[in-house]
């Protein structure tokens, strides 16, 4: 949505008619609580209202059932007013068993609504859920209303005709439940029905059988307005979240991972130049090769290499013959990588580099969110080896931004890295489409034709990027590679005043991006005062909220956010010295904070946060509080 068109979120209490309302799906992780999610969201952004979204699942293929290291939830903040955050407190939460209750409940609001599948509370469960008794009869709940459903029962009877085993139609379960969350926030059931019919085309019988259980979910939420008995100590009536304001337009919700890939295809469409992609599987960042590999109408050629340092290697190559060289990983994946980037830095190739950053070190929190890889991203390789490095802000900015990388990439001749976060490529937002006509195009050269005074590879333009040039192109054999090659000529060279003079150059060029990227602007709030808020990628939606509260409650406080990392904007110096304290929350252990300091020698003050979960408002807000007091 439009900057200009947000308004403050709230995370008030549910009301008949609400502004904004977060829920909640929490699960085993073979419960379909992602794919539950995902459908609720589709039907929330059909019907118009503006949204953000958290997944937040186990590691574990599949942790063993019924445990609480193997719960999965899902996460969504949806409402009539503009939306920046997943929620900092569910005001509904959906417990399919007692490990998703016991993991969940604390994070849900005084007074939400618990609804939980009564039928998996059977001792076994608790066992394994490490309850001594019942939470849904020893009153432990008591500062939430719950509404206890027999959920497993009531779809083993609604899929009865379809003669599934009784395995096959426990998996409905999930359909059901999301038949009663559309009936509580009056959504459109029709494009869920579509899509399962899409799904099982090939298993009818499978498909009709999800589709009896989503009618039966929502027709329960009817009888049970109709009723309010039976149903433990809370009350189940829907809730009307209206359409948001947005910018005419047309819309669709958008995660990180495919902007991402949409920015990297369009970004090589402006540049004139067809894309190749190499990359390995590695969570967060393996859904940006599956996007992109449905993308080959586009000049997109996707591979899949054996490993990591094979994927880069292949994509140098291919900027080498022409192409655009695209890989990506996350922090183990790009550490592996870190050679390569440093021959694509020496050669001055092209190449965007994308680190969709988890929980580390090593093999770390795979599936949780981190902005730890920050100093991996400015000086992670050996040598003094320059990269710039830009950071999105959000699911939607990953679409700008990964345009960006390729226009600095091409135009530079220098490998870019791009970095998102688990919580940006798996979360989902609305995003207005693109007029692409009001894209503006920036065309590739390649040197084809032998220059005056012979041909000089590691020549320099005004940006002093080198020429690229086509290997096989008539006349213009040359030479680049890993070894410190001779000013102009590409020849070997070893000389001491030769490297003093190529390594300054190398750093010069990514220093001169600054010069085409924007100032730095203000958020929200003034320059100068009394106390910035400074955040750079996933961490704008809290920040931006806890700040706006803050501005309306007559505080001097603003935000900054940051995407051009390395280098900054010329201006971000003397914008951090207009104020008289600096604050910087970033879920690492405050490596932003020490760029800043080490280059506009500024006393900016860490907010670190490291749990694999996204910062709330509130804990933006008591920063805030403490640094003006």
């Amino acid at each position: 949505m439009a900057t200009a068109l947000k308004q403050e979120e709230s995370n008030s209490p549910s009301q008949d008619n609400a502004e904004n309302v977060v829920v909640r799906f929490a699960g085993d992780s073979g419960d379909g609580m992602q794919l539950t999610g995902g459908q609720f969201t589709l039907s929330t952004a059909l019907a118009g209202s503006d949204l953000a979204t958290f997944p937040d699942f186990p590691a574990e293929i599949r942790a063993p059932q019924g445990t609480l290291f193997g719960v999965s939830a899902f996460q969504i903040n949806f409402g009539s007013r503009a939306i920046e955050t997943a929620g900092d407190q569910p005001d509904v939460l959906i417990a399919m068993n007692p490990a998703a209750l016991k993991t969940n409940v604390d994070a849900l609001r005084a007074g939400g609504l618990i609804i939980a599948d009564a039928g998996e509370f059977g001792k076994r469960n608790l066992d394994k859920a490490k309850y001594e008794n019942n939470p849904l009869e020893d009153g432990s709940l008591a500062k939430w209303q719950l509404l206890k459903l027999d959920i497993s029962a009531l779809t083993l009877e609604a899929v009865k005709p379809f003669g599934l085993g009784n395995k096959e139609a426990l998996r409905c379960k999930n359909m059901w439940t999301l038949g009663l969350a559309l009936w509580m926030f009056e959504r459109d059931r029709q494009p869920i029905v579509e899509w399962l019919k899409g799904k099982f085309a090939k298993l009818p019988d499978v498909a009709e059988a999800n589709i009896a259980a989503l009618n039966a979910g929502h027709a329960y939420g009817e009888t049970a307005e109709l009723s309010g008995d039976g149903l433990g100590s809370g009350h189940l009536t829907s809730r009307t979240v209206g359409a948001a304001p947005s910018a005419p337009g047309k819309y669709r919700t958008v995660t990180g991972a495919e902007a991402l890939s949409l920015g990297l295809v369009a970004g090589a469409q402006l540049a004139g130049l067809p894309m190749f992609f190499g990359g390995y599987p590695i969570t967060p960042a393996s859904a940006i090769l599956h996007h992109l590999s449905r993308l080959k109408e586009f000049g997109v050629t996707t591979f899949q290499a054996e490993d990591e340092i094979a994927a880069i290697a292949a994509a140098i190559g291919a900027s080498y013959a022409g192409k655009l060289g695209i890989t990506s990983s996350s922090g183990p994946g790009i550490a592996l990588k870190g050679e390569a980037m440093g021959l694509a830095i020496m050669t001055e190739l092209p190449l965007v580099i994308v680190n969709s950053q988890r929980g580390g070190p090593s093999t770390g929190l795979p599936t949780k969110t981190e902005q730890s890889d920050l100093y991996q991203a400015v000086y992670g390789r050996n040598g003094d080896a320059p990269m710039p490095v830009i950071a999105a802000r959000s699911p939607s900015d990953a679409f700008e931004c990964a345009i960006e990388a390729v226009r600095i990439a091409v135009q530079y001749m220098t490998p870019v890295m791009l970095l998102t976060d688990g919580y940006i490529a798996n979360a989902a937002e609305p995003w207005k489409i693109p007029d692409v006509s009001g894209l503006e195009p920036f065309p590739t050269t390649f040197l084809e034709t032998m220059p005056e005074g012979g041909l000089k590879p590691y020549s320099r333009d005004e940006k002093l990027a080198r020429p690229w040039i086509k290997p096989g192109t008539p006349g213009l054999m040359h030479r680049i590679g890993g070894i410190e090659k001779g000013i102009d000529t590409g020849h070997i060279d070893y000389g001491a005043a030769n490297h003093q003079k190529m390594t300054e150059i190398r750093r010069d060029k990514v220093l001169g991006v600054a010069d085409s990227i924007p100032d730095q602007d203000v958020a929200l709030g003034k320059a100068g005062g009394k106390l910035a808020v400074v955040g750079w990628g996933s961490t704008f939606g809290p920040i931006h909220q806890a700040v706006r509260r803050a501005v309306e409650a007559g505080k001097d406080v603003a935000h900054i956010h940051i995407r051009n990392i390395w280098p900054m904007p010329k201006n971000l110096g003397d914008l951090l010295k207009s104020y008289d304290r600096v604050i910087v929350p970033e879920m690492n252990m405050g490596q932003l904070k020490t760029l800043l300091r080490d280059q506009f020698l500024v006393d900016a003050k860490p907010v670190t946060k490291v749990s694999g979960q996204p910062f709330t408002i509130a804990e933006i807000e008591t920063a805030i509080e403490e640094n003006l007091s």
